[in-house]
């Protein structure tokens, strides 16, 4: 291990931190520290986390998935069919229109799953109006605990990066995160904005926590291997590799705060707010 390397690595990134960087790290580290202490290293911070009562078939729980991926898919082969003569800005645009449209069917088809295999409906699901204001308050704390861990898979994959591939290694930027930079015009960030802070959070995690971790939940019973089974097929569902353990970090929390408090609208918030702080981050380069 060329520990000169990592050395003159971690001084590369420490000179990229920021305040609000440092700030964030140690809020995080400091409110993880007592959860950690409170719950036995996380060991009983489920015990009391009952399973979402339903009667939901495997197969019928994967077809909001497969609905969302195919519906997208369809629609964009359509987009680039019809308007393949469009202008950079005015594609994005249209593909963020297809996002957005495209999960209309597995967030209608979720619906009636829910209306009709779980046993107190969209309640049972998580979807209770009157838990919203004190969601959102607890989605930023839990988002602030999270930080460090998924600060800390960034910094180890770039290094373990820099270290095989040399310095041309980068961390790739997501595609959403690069246009809104690209593009200027008012119309395509209010767009993704609305797609990266509003929608995707909600359709995925109705889809990954609300319908896939319930599904394994119902069969493996404990909490925590049904948290880190979701995890795995919501990062693997995502393209860019490299962001894969800090997307396991940062879904290993939305699993938890959704077994935790059996409200889906509190894993939405946290994922909202980090994809919110991503775009700002994003913004402000």
């Amino acid at each position: 291990m060329d520990i000169a390397k990592i050395a003159s690595i971690l001084e590369e990134l420490g000179g990229q931190t920021t305040i609000a960087d440092l700030i964030v790290c140690l809020g995080g580290t400091l409110v993880l520290s007592v959860w950690a202490i409170r719950t036995s290293l996380g060991t009983k911070a489920l015990d009391n986390a009952p399973p979402r009562e339903n009667n939901m078939p495997p197969l019928l729980a994967l077809v909001p998935f497969f609905l969302w991926f195919g519906t997208v898919s369809v629609l964009l082969f359509i987009k680039e069919k019809l308007l393949a003569a469009l202008p950079d800005w005015q594609n994005a645009i249209a593909e963020n229109l297809v996002l957005c449209v495209g999960v209309i069917p597995a967030l209608v088809t979720s619906v009636i799953i829910a209306k009709i295999a779980f046993v107190r409906g969209l309640k049972g699901l998580g979807l209770n109006p009157r838990t919203i204001p004190r969601d959102f308050v607890a989605a930023l704390l839990n988002l602030l605990a999270v930080m460090p861990a998924v600060l800390g898979a960034i910094i180890l994959t770039t290094i373990i990066g820099k270290l095989i591939l040399g310095d041309k290694f980068q961390m790739p930027q997501h595609e959403e995160l690069k246009e809104i930079i690209a593009y200027s015009q008012w119309q395509v960030r209010v767009l993704i904005v609305f797609t990266a802070v509003v929608v995707v959070p909600f359709v995925e995690e109705l889809i990954f926590r609300g319908m896939l971790q319930t599904l394994f939940r119902s069969y493996i019973v404990r909490p925590w291997p049904a948290i880190f089974l979701a995890s795995f097929v919501f990062v693997v569902f995502h393209a860019n590799a490299p962001h894969w353990p800090a997307l396991f970090a940062l879904s290993i929390c939305l699993g938890y705060t959704y077994e935790k408090s059996g409200s889906l609208f509190r894993s939405i918030f946290v994922h909202a707010l980090f994809n919110a702080m991503s775009v700002i981050a994003a913004l402000s380069q």
